[in-house]
């Protein structure tokens, strides 16, 4: 008996932010429709940096704002961007060491003035954390403290490493760290939140693009909600 071929896996790429929320979320969409994914979890700035340069993939997963410069560059479809999760940008320490006051944005701006060095991660929530210190006035007096974490480098490793003592990243990558401590969100007024969209490229097989639309349409359902939290994302 021919039995029927499994669809093909499909293949994408996102950033290190998404990569555990996506993990298990693409378990759940095999088991319930026997469609596979690989999906490369990098640096975001890698993964948009490759797109560019022509790399196929059947669905890139970034911050909304790098996939609308994909989009307009040409490399990504045109209407194809489906808003996935929320994410909050959060403060850690390593675990054991005192935890700073977050209560307010004074109490914030404080502690960063207190810390020996800072850590901050690539991309558009490390781009806010900057503008921030700038909005403070307290850019140049930091200048000197302040490590960015290489493409694909979690500040959680800086932490447990001990080259930072107070680190700012997404909170979904700081959640599942052992030997990092997440002190909290940064409050509001200046909370700091990126949204995590998918795309399409602009010439995707028919076959191509049903599978990918299905898998956009599971990742932004109610059933994926919980997932989500779980990991410290927030639903859109």
């Amino acid at each position: 008996m021919n039995l029927p071929a499994a669809p093909a896996p499909l293949k994408g790429i996102s950033s290190m932010a998404t990569r555990l929320v996506l993990a298990e979320l693409l378990r759940d969409y095999l088991q319930a429709t026997g469609v596979s994914m690989h999906m490369e979890s990098v640096g975001g700035v890698d993964a948009a940096r490759r797109v560019a340069s022509g790399e196929p993939f059947d669905v890139v997963i970034l911050a909304s704002d790098a996939i609308d410069r994909l989009i307009a560059a040409g490399q990504l479809a045109p209407g194809s961007r489906a808003d996935l999760v929320r994410s909050e940008v959060a403060v850690a320490v390593k675990a054991g060491s005192a935890l700073p006051d977050l209560s307010t944005e004074g109490a914030v701006r404080n502690a960063v003035l207190a810390a020996f060095r800072i850590g901050y991660s690539t991309g558009p929530s490390g781009t806010a954390l900057l503008q921030l210190f700038k909005r403070w006035g307290i850019d140049g007096a930091v200048q000197e403290r302040l490590v960015q974490a290489r493409a694909g480098v979690s500040v959680a490793s800086l932490l447990a490493s001990g080259e930072v003592d107070l680190g700012f990243q997404q909170l979904s990558e700081l959640l599942e760290v052992p030997v990092v401590q997440v002190v909290g969100c940064l409050p509001e007024p200046m909370a700091i939140v990126t949204t995590f969209s998918a795309a399409w490229p602009c010439n995707p097989t028919p076959a191509s693009q049903e599978a990918v639309r299905g898998l956009l349409a599971f990742l932004q359902s109610d059933e994926a909600d919980a997932v989500k939290r779980r990991h410290g994302m927030l639903p859109v």
